[in-house]
C-alpha cells in the first residue's frame, strides 16, 4: 500500500473538537517509509484523537505498529524488526513522528540499522532512534519523552497464557512511571546472557563471571524494586478509580519482589548474588538462568469475585484489562505529566454498547489521545465531533 494522506488545511485539523479534555501530549503528525504494507506515508491529525475504520488487512493496525516503535521496546506486534520492512523494498523501513509534549515540539525518529552500517559485530536486526534530529545510543531514550501504551486482540488471552506476556505487560506499566525501568530490564538481560554463554563454554574465569553475576544483582534488584513501586502505585489508582469497569487486584509472583517487601535492598542483593552462584551448574547444563527476575508473573484476581483472573470469563477477562490500562493512564498522567498515548485495536467490537460508552466517557476524562481501529464506524459514534476520522480503502487513506 502506498499513498499520502496529507491535509492541506490546517484548520480543519482542528475543527474536530479533542476527545474531552485539551491533549498536551499527542502525535502531529506520523510518516512511514517501507514499513508493512506501506511504501510511503504521511498522515497528519493534529491535536485530536484519531479513529480508523476499514476492511481487515487495509493497514490499520500496521499504523498503529508504526507508532508504538515511537516508544522503547520492539512495537506491538514484538515481530523480528527484519519482518516489519514492506517486501521487495530495497531501503530498510522508518518512522518519524511530530510529537507535541508539555515541553513543546520534538522529533522522533527510529528504524531498521541500514545494511551500510553494519559490521561483524552488530546485529543485522536492530533498531535505531533519532530524536531532534540527532542519533540516540537507545530506542529506551523515547521513554523520557512520551508514554505510550496499547491493546490487541492477541492480548486477550493474556491472563491465560504464558507468563512472559504477562511480564511484558508489566514492565510497560512500570516505565510510565519509572522512565529507566527499559534500560534497567535491558541492562539485566544483556548481563545475563553474555553470563549464559560464558557458562554454557565451559571454563569461564570465575572471576569475571562472578563479576557478571554482581551487575545481574544490581539490575535485578532496581528492576524488581522499581515494579513493587508501580504495582503499589497503580493498585492505590485502581481502589481510588470510579470506573465502570471491574477492579482487579494486582500481586507479583517473584522472588527478588517478595525478598524486597521485609528486607532491605542491600540484603536482597546479595542473596540474589549467593543463589546465583549456587545455581552455575544447572545453569550452564541447561543453558539459561534458573533464577532472577526474568521469572516474575503478574498476578491478576477479579476484586469483586475475588476470583483468579485466568478463571474469570473472556469477557470478564477484557474488562479486567481495559480497566487497569485506563488506571494506568490516569496514573501516568501525574507521574509523568501527561497521559499515555494509547493504541487502541479492535477494542471496541468487542464490547456492548453500554460498555463502548463507558470507555470512550472514561477515554475522555484522562485526556490522552487515542488512535482506535475498527472494521464498523458505526460503532464509534458516540465519538462523533470529538475524534479526527480516516477510511482506509483501495490502498488509500481518506479523511472524513
Amino acid at each position: 500500500m502506498s499513498n499520502l494522506a496529507h491535509s492541506n488545511n490546517r484548520e480543519n485539523l482542528s475543527s474536530a473538537l479533542p476527545l474531552g479534555k485539551a491533549l498536551v501530549l499527542y502525535v502531529d503528525c506520523v510518516m512511514l517509509t517501507n514499513f508493512r504494507s506501506y511504501e510511503s506515508m504521511s498522515l497528519e491529525t493534529g491535536a485530536n484523537s484519531v479513529v480508523l475504520t476499514g476492511a481487515n488487512g487495509a493497514g490499520k493496525t500496521n499504523l498503529l505498529e508504526a507508532i508504538s516503535f515511537l516508544s522503547p521496546g520492539r512495537g506491538l506486534r514484538r515481530a523480528k524488526l527484519s519482518d516489519v520492512n514492506k517486501i521487495g523494498a530495497e531501503a530498510p523501513w522508518a518512522v518519524s513522528g511530530r510529537i507535541f509534549t508539555p515541553d513543546g515540539e520534538r522529533q522522533l525518529g527510529s528504524g531498521l540499522l541500514p545494511r551500510h552500517a553494519l559490521n561483524s559485530e552488530t546485529s543485522p536486526d536492530r533498531r535505531i532512534g533519532r530524536l531532534d534530529g540527532e542519533n540516540l545510543n537507545s530506542p529506551a531514550a523515547f521513554g523520557d519523552i512520551l508514554q505510550v501504551a496499547w491493546l490487541t486482540p492477541q492480548m486477550d488471552r493474556l491472563f491465560i497464557d504464558g507468563v512472559s506476556g504477562r511480564r511484558r505487560f508489566l514492565d510497560r506499566l512500570v516505565a510510565a512511571y519509572h522512565p529507566s525501568h527499559s534500560r534497567e530490564v535491558g541492562a539485566y538481560e544483556r548481563v545475563m546472557r553474555e553470563r549464559s554463554k560464558l557458562l554454557s563454554e565451559g571454563h569461564a574465569d570465575p572471576q569475571w563471571v562472578s563479576s557478571l553475576e554482581s551487575r545481574m544483582a544490581e539490575h535485578g534488584v532496581a528492576v524488581a524494586a522499581a515494579r513493587l513501586d508501580a504495582i503499589d502505585k497503580l493498585s492505590q489508582a485502581i481502589s481510588e478509580s470510579q470506573s465502570a469497569f471491574p477492579s482487579a487486584f494486582l500481586s507479583l509472583g517473584g522472588d527478588l519482589e517478595q525478598g524486597l517487601l521485609n528486607r532491605p535492598a542491600l540484603e536482597v542483593e546479595t542473596e540474589f548474588c549467593e543463589r546465583l552462584v549456587s545455581s552455575r551448574q544447572q545453569d550452564a547444563r541447561s543453558g539459561r538462568t534458573s533464577i532472577g527476575p526474568h521469572k516474575t508473573d503478574l498476578l491478576v484476581r477479579h476484586k469483586n469475585k475475588d476470583m483468579p483472573a485466568e478463571l474469570c470469563s473472556t469477557g470478564e477477562q477484557k474488562a479486567l484489562l481495559i480497566g487497569i490500562t485506563l488506571a494506568s493512564a490516569r496514573l501516568s498522567a501525574t507521574q509523568f505529566g501527561a497521559p499515555p498515548i494509547l493504541l487502541l485495536d479492535e477494542v471496541a467490537a468487542h464490547l456492548d454498547e453500554k460498555r463502548r460508552g463507558f470507555l470512550f466517557e472514561e477515554l475522555g476524562d484522562i485526556g490522552s489521545q487515542v488512535w482506535l481501529t475498527g472494521t464498523d464506524k458505526s460503532l464509534f459514534e458516540l465519538m462523533a465531533n470529538r475524534a479526527r476520522f480516516f477510511h482506509f480503502k483501495d490502498g488509500k487513506i481518506e479523511a472524513e
